[in-house]
Formats: C-alpha cells, structure tokens, sequence
C-alpha cells in the first residue's frame, strides 16, 4: 500500500478518460503504460476496476499500485511563513509569489507544504494524502495570497464543505491587459479541461463546470485595467480562463495570454486579498485582508506614471 499512488478527481475532471487523468497528473507514465497498468488490474476507481477509458466523476479516487517511480519523501523544511491567524484548527497564509503550494513533479521541496510540515509538526490533516496534508484549496504559483489550512480532518471536512456549498469570500485584485469599459459585470461561462492541452481550463461546454466571477473596476490605465474579482464558483484558473476568454487576459499571464509583457513580470498579476469563511469548529465567520504586495504597488505606479 505504500507504493501506492492516490489521486483524487476534482470537479474539473468529471468526464475526463481515467488514463488522460493520471497521464495529466504523473507525466512521467504513458499512456501505452498505463493502458496495460490498468488492464492488468492495478488501477482502481474508488475501489473498483475500470477500463483506461472509464470517464471520471467528481470524488473519484485513483489508486494506481504498485505506482513506478514513486514520489520522494517530503520532508520538512524551515521555510519562513507570514501568518496572519493560527489557532489549533486552522492556519492562515498569506503566500508569497513564487511558492508552489504542494509537492508535484519538479517540485518536490521549496514548497507552501515542506513549510508547513516544519511550522506545524505534522500537525496536519491527512485527507488529502501524503503530497497534500493540511491542503484545503490551493492557489497558482505566481498568485500571492490568502490559503487556509486544516491541522486536522474535523476542519478539513467542514472547509471543504463550505467551499463546496459557495460560503467562501474569495476576492482578488488583478490587472488586465486591456481597457474595460464597463464598470461592474459578472461573468458567467463554464469552464473545463482544454482538449487540446490537458494542463490548461477553457470556457467550454464540454465536460465544464459552471464558473461565475464577478468584476470590478478599481482603475484604468493606459493599456490596462486594475480590476477586483469575486469567486462564486472556484474552477482551476477560473479568473485568467475567464479574463483571457473576454479578451483581457492578466498581465504576465504567458499560458492564456498571447502578449509578453513589458514589465517584465513573473506570472501573472494575481492577488488574493479578501478570505472569509465559518469557523470549522466554533461556526464564527471570519474575514482576513492581505497587504497588497510589493510587487503589484510597484507595477500600478508604473501604470499610473
């Protein structure tokens, strides 16, 4: 059981062919190996076998035994962390730019987790696995930002829960590239997996899930927009498919926009500001606001100027 590797299917991936989904997700396995790793019954869904081309629901879980070239151990690394409330359910974060949340190929250390395992002891919920513990819900690397963290499955249980039901206050500050005209609009368009490259989201009806952000406009510059986006659905990429899809894709965005920026960013211009949501265990709704970070104040004076 140790061998094994554990995959669990998100909504997104609801539709999706059992060997796209571990091909998506363990690159190093191909699809002509899995095919055969799967017919000779050491794949199951949930428990149960099913053929390479058994389609994903949402809540599947895939375990792949014994799994070839397995995942190093993740170890605990003091990597400093900006906390903004820790009590013994839950953590806080504010995520610097840069830092990949959880372990995933070619990044197995430097991660929001190798952090956390060090900060928190192990103290950590287990729900998601070994790469995931404490991992309720996850942001892009070059997105800074608020995450909240579960030090045991009861909290676990009760965040994604109300992550799941739409109780989360999720707000974000982003630039566009790009002038928009109106003031305040909501977009709803669902999103799902590209079919032409795996590891991106599009606005599509096949396969999709159902994605509404709502904007805002804070400011507007020469070129670009600074905007504000509330998350009422939460899909992978849901804010940069969704802008990229309207024609203003993020500035520094390289996977959905076309145009290399002129700052010189690293990744996208995307910050989570705004995190609120119930308590898991006293049921008090709470509400936390990062700092704007240095590197989105120094790009808005360079608009302004």
């Amino acid at each position: 059981m140790s061998n094994d590797l554990v995959l669990y299917a998100k909504e997104e991936d609801a539709g999706v062919r059992l060997d796209v989904f571990i091909s998506a997700n363990k690159e190093d396995l191909s699809r002509s190996f899995l095919k055969k790793h799967i017919e000779s019954g050491k794949v199951t869904v949930s428990g149960m076998l099913q053929k390479a081309g058994y389609k994903l629901r949402s809540g599947d879980i895939v375990r792949i035994s014994p799994c070839p070239n397995l995942t190093p151990d993740i170890e605990p690394e003091n990597i400093p962390l900006d906390i903004l409330y820790e009590d013994k359910d839950i953590v806080v974060i504010n995520k610097p730019k840069g830092m990949v949340v959880h372990p995933a190929a070619g990044h197995y250390s430097g991660t929001l987790v190798n952090a956390l395992m060090y900060h928190c002891k192990g103290d950590l919920s287990g729900i998601n696995g070994v790469l995931r513990p404490g991992i309720v819900h996850r942001i892009d690397m070059d997105t800074s930002g608020l995450l909240v963290v579960a030090k045991n499955d009861n909290a676990h249980q009760s965040l994604s829960e109300q992550f799941s039901t739409r109780k989360v206050k999720k707000i974000y500050e982003a630039l566009t590239l790009g002038v928009i005209k109106e003031d305040g609009f909501s977009i709803n368009k669902p999103i799902g997996r590209s079919e032409r490259d795996r590891k991106k989201m599009c606005v599509t009806n096949k396969n999709s899930k159902e994605a509404v952000t709502n904007i805002r406009v804070i400011e507007r510059f020469l070129g670009s927009t600074f905007i504000e986006a509330e998350l009422i659905t939460g899909r992978t990429h849901q804010i940069r498919v969704h802008l990229a899809h309207m024609g203003h894709p993020l500035l520094g965005d390289t996977v959905y926009g076309s145009e290399k920026s002129k700052y010189k960013l690293e990744g996208q211009a995307l910050f989570a500001k705004i995190l609120g949501f119930f308590h898991p265990i006293t049921e008090e709704f709470m509400e936390f606001e990062a700092k704007r970070p240095e590197y989105m104040e120094d790009l808005i004076g360079k608009l302004r100027g």
